[in-house]
C-alpha cells in the first residue's frame, strides 16, 4: 500500500491538475495523435473479406431495407450480432453515402471517445500525467491499432466498460452514490449489451462484484439505487431485444431469434457447442503471451506496473484511497476480461495501470526502484529494437527487386494452420515477397531501433518523460509503417479489385457465385451491391441459421444446381481461389475477367450487344 505521504501528494496533484487550465489542454494532443495515426486508415486499405465487409454489408442492407431490428447479409437474416455498431454504420451511410470509409467512421470515432474516456478516468483517479500517458499508451500500442483495422465492436466494449467503471469509482467517493453515477453505470452496461450481447452486463457485474467482495464492501451494492438503475438499464437494452424477438419468431426449421441469440450465440458458444462451430482458439497461455505483443512497446513496463496494485488481503480490507481503489479495479478489470479469451476490452485497464506507473516513475527519486525498473524495461526494448533492425536489414539485403505490379499471391506460401491467430497471414511472407515491402519494413525497423535506443539513453539519465516521448514518436512511425504494409498486403485479404472488375461488367440478369463460403467473397457483395450465390457452403459460416427461415433467398447452390447455372443462359461471374477451380469449369471452359491475390473471377460467357 502507498505511504500516507505519497497518497496525500497524489491527492494534491489530482486537485492541482483539475484546477490547472494548461493541464486540461492535454486532450488536444490526444486528438492530434488519433488524427495522425488512425484517420488515414479510414480510406485505405479496402474492406477485407470476412468480418470487415460482412459487417459493412449488414449495415448497408439495414439502410436499404429500412429494417432496424433485424440484420441481413446477402438477403439472409443475420441474427448473431447486437445492433449498435451497425446502427452507427447505417447512420454514417445515411449522412455520407455508402462508402468503405463511412463504414469505418463510427468505429474510429468510438476509439477517439475511448481515448478521451481513458484520459478522464486516469486523470481523476491517478493524476493528469497518468491519465494522459494512459491514453497515449492505448493510442500507440500495436493491439489497439490492429484491432481497429477490422469492423468488429470489441473496442466499443472497452469504451462502455471505461465509462461504466468510471461511474462506479465515482459512487465509491459519493455518500450516498448520486443518481448520475448509478444511472451512468447502468446506461453504459446497457449500451454494452447492445454492442456485444450479454457480456455487456456480465463483464461489469463480475468486475464490480469481485472488487466489492475483495474489499469487504458488498453492502455498497445496496446503495447503488438498484431499482431505478435497473429501470434505466432495461429502458435502453430491452426494446431492441423485444423487437428482434417479435420480428423473428420460430419459422420453418429456425427456432427464432431468442433461441439462436441467447442459447446458441451465448451459452452454447461459451460451452464450445455453438452451431455451426466455425471458430478456433489458441491455447490460453499463448493468448496471454500475445498480450505483450498487443501492448508493445509499453508491455516492457507491464510487470512493473502490475506490482503497484494492492495485492495483500489486509490492504484490500483497509481504507484504500482513490488511487489504490482505481489500481485494484483496473487489475480486476483486466483479469476478468483476459480469462474469457477477450483482449481488446482489457486494453484500457492495462493502459491506465501503465500510465499510473509512468507518473510514479517520473515523480520518483533518481535512485528509486521505479527508476531501476524503467531502465530494465528500456534495456529490454533496446535489445529487441536492435535485433529487429539487424534482422530487417538482413531481409532487405536478401530480398530481390520485385516489379510494383506483381501479384503478391505469387510470392507467398500459405499456412492455413496459423490463421486462427489474429493477422496470422503474416506467416505467409517469404523473402521474395518482402521485396515489395522494402519501404515499410525499413521505416518500421529504423523507427523501432532509434526510438528504443533513445528511450534507453534518456532513462539512463533519469529523464523518464523524454524516454516516454521517444517511444511515442517511435510508435507513430511504426504504426504508419504497419498501415502501409497492410495496404500492400490487402489484395490477399480483400477481393476489392475483383469486385471493381465485376462492377464494370455486371448487367441486369447476371449472377455472381462464390465457390466457397459467403464470407470468402463478401467484399463483392458490398462493393458490387448485388446478391451472391454460394456453392456447397450453406451450413458453414454466418448464413447458416438465417438460411433456415422460409423467406431465405434462393442463393444456396449444390453441384447440380451450379452446373445448371453455369451452362444456362445467364452470364455467371464465378469467384474462386485459383487452386480450387471446379472440374466442371475447367472442362467446359471459361473466360477470366480478373485475377488478384490468388483469387479469380471467371465467366461462363462474355457479354455482347445481342445478349
Amino acid at each position: 500500500m502507498s505511504s500516507p505521504a505519497y497518497s496525500e501528494k497524489i491527492s494534491g496533484d489530482i486537485s492541482a491538475a483539475c484546477a490547472n487550465p494548461r493541464s486540461q489542454k492535454k486532450w488536444i494532443w490526444i486528438v492530434l495523435l488519433w488524427a495522425v495515426v488512425y484517420v488515414p486508415g479510414l480510406w485505405t486499405p479496402p474492406l477485407l473479406d470476412d468480418a470487415d465487409s460482412v459487417h459493412a454489408e449488414a449495415a448497408r442492407e439495414m439502410l436499404v431495407r429500412h429494417e432496424w431490428s433485424t440484420l441481413y447479409i446477402d438477403g439472409v437474416r443475420y441474427l448473431e450480432k447486437a445492433p449498435l455498431l451497425y446502427w452507427g454504420m447505417a447512420a454514417s451511410y445515411k449522412v455520407f453515402g455508402v462508402h468503405d470509409w463511412a463504414a469505418r467512421l463510427p468505429l474510429i470515432l468510438g476509439l477517439l471517445a475511448l481515448l478521451l474516456a481513458t484520459y478522464s478516468l486516469g486523470r481523476r483517479a491517478f493524476g493528469e500525467p497518468a491519465g494522459f500517458w494512459g491514453a497515449v499508451v492505448l493510442a500507440l500500442s500495436v493491439g489497439p491499432y490492429l484491432f481497429t483495422r477490422i469492423l468488429i465492436p470489441d473496442m466499443l466494449i472497452g469504451l462502455w466498460l471505461t465509462l461504466g467503471l468510471d461511474f462506479f469509482l465515482r459512487t465509491l467517493d459519493e455518500k450516498p452514490p448520486s443518481r448520475l453515477s448509478c444511472w451512468g453505470f447502468a446506461a453504459a452496461a446497457a449500451l454494452n449489451v447492445l454492442t456485444k450481447g450479454l457480456i455487456g452486463i456480465v463483464f461489469p457485474a463480475a468486475i464490480v462484484g469481485i472488487y466489492l467482495l475483495l474489499t469487504g464492501n458488498l453492502k455498497h451494492l445496496l446503495r447503488m439505487r438498484l431499482v431505478s438503475s435497473a429501470v434505466v438499464f432495461l429502458a435502453i437494452a430491452a426494446p431492441w431485444h423485444i423487437a428482434a424477438a417479435v420480428d423473428n419468431p420460430a419459422a420453418g426449421q429456425a427456432r427464432g431469434f431468442l433461441w439462436f441469440y441467447f442459447v446458441n450465440e451465448h451459452f452454447l458458444r461459451y460451452l464450445g457447442k455453438r452451431v455451426p462451430h466455425d471458430y478456433d482458439t489458441v491455447p490460453l497461455l499463448i493468448f496471454w503471451g500475445l498480450l505483450f505483443v498487443w501492448l508493445f512497446p509499453w508491455s516492457a513496463l507491464l510487470v512493473q506496473s502490475l506490482r503497484q496494485v494492492p495485492h495483500r488481503w489486509r490492504e484490500w480490507r483497509g481504507a484504500l484511497n482513490r488511487r489504490e481503489q482505481a489500481l485494484l479495479l483496473c487489475a480486476i478489470w483486466s483479469a476478468v476480461i483476459l480469462q474469457e479469451y477477450y483482449a481488446v476490452p482489457a486494453f484500457p485497464a492495462l493502459a491506465l495501470l501503465i500510465g499510473a506507473w509512468l507518473q510514479r516513475e517520473n515523480d520518483s527519486a533518481a535512485d528509486s526502484p521505479l527508476r531501476t525498473g524503467g531502465r530494465i524495461g528500456a534495456l529490454a526494448l533496446a535489445i529487441i529494437g536492435t535485433i529487429v533492425f539487424v534482422a530487417a536489414m538482413f531481409l532487405l539485403l536478401q530480398s530481390k527487386s520485385t516489379p510494383a505490379d506483381s501479384d503478391l499471391a505469387d510470392l507467398l506460401r500459405k499456412n492455413p494452420s496459423e490463421y486462427a491467430l489474429s493477422f496470422g497471414h503474416i506467416f505467409d511472407l517469404t523473402p521474395r515477397a518482402l521485396g515489395l515491402f522494402r519501404v515499410p519494413l525499413a521505416m518500421f525497423a529504423l523507427a523501432l531501433c532509434l526510438g528504443s535506443l533513445f528511450n534507453f539513453f534518456y532513462r539512463r539519465r533519469n529523464r523518464a518523460f523524454a524516454g516516454n516521448c521517444a517511444l511515442a514518436v517511435m510508435m507513430v512511425f511504426v504504426l504508419l509503417a504497419v498501415h502501409q504494409g497492410l495496404v500492400m498486403f490487402s489484395p490477399i485479404l480483400s477481393s476489392k479489385k475483383l469486385a471493381d472488375a465485376v462492377a464494370q461488367e455486371f448487367r441486369p440478369g447476371d449472377v455472381i457465385v462464390s465457390y466457397g463460403t459467403y464470407e470468402d467473397a463478401s467484399t463483392l457483395n458490398f462493393y458490387v451491391r448485388q446478391p451472391i450465390h454460394v456453392v456447397n457452403t450453406r451450413t458453414e459460416g454466418d448464413m447458416y441459421y438465417g438460411s433456415l427461415f422460409p423467406d431465405a433467398p434462393k442463393i444456396f447452390d449444390n453441384d447440380a444446381s451450379f452446373a445448371a447455372l453455369w451452362s444456362g443462359p445467364q452470364r455467371v461471374f464465378l469467384w474462386v481461389e485459383e487452386d480450387h477451380v471446379p472440374a466442371l469449369v475447367r472442362q467446359s471452359g471459361s473466360y477470366q475477367l480478373a485475377r488478384s491475390g490468388g483469387k479469380l473471377v471467371l465467366m461462363n460467357r462474355v457479354w455482347t450487344r445481342q445478349n
